[in-house]
């Protein structure tokens, strides 16, 4: 599996526009036969700044993904919409295959 994380950084005056492109962006994204998850949430830490946490099957849907039109917006757009420049990890985790449970924390009751 592919996981990627990005911190995007948005300049307050475009949070309107941002909102509308990534409510755009994750629902053609999570329609990808090779997307396993996609999310954006917003940091606690830091104002404006939103995470994405993506995961594809494999190296192949990853690419498959680049390809696609929805990508090419979201790349076209972003600049005019970003305070900085995102920041991200990419990881090729072959064992891994989705979220799994966590062991630690389970619902009381």
């Amino acid at each position: 599996m592919i996981l990627i994380t990005v911190k995007f950084p948005i300049r307050e005056d475009r949070l309107e526009e941002w909102k509308e492109l990534s409510r755009y962006y994750v629902e053609h994204v999570t329609a990808e036969p090779g997307n396993v998850f996609f999310e954006f949430s917003e940091s606690v830490h830091e104002p404006r700044t939103f995470v994405c946490i993506e995961g594809f099957r494999d190296d192949a849907a990853g690419k498959e993904h680049m390809a696609q039109p929805h990508v090419e917006r979201f790349m076209r757009e972003m600049p005019d919409i970003v305070s900085a420049q995102p920041q991200i990890i990419y990881v090729d985790a072959e064992e891994v295959d989705g979220f799994g449970p966590m062991g630690e924390i389970q619902p009381r009751g």
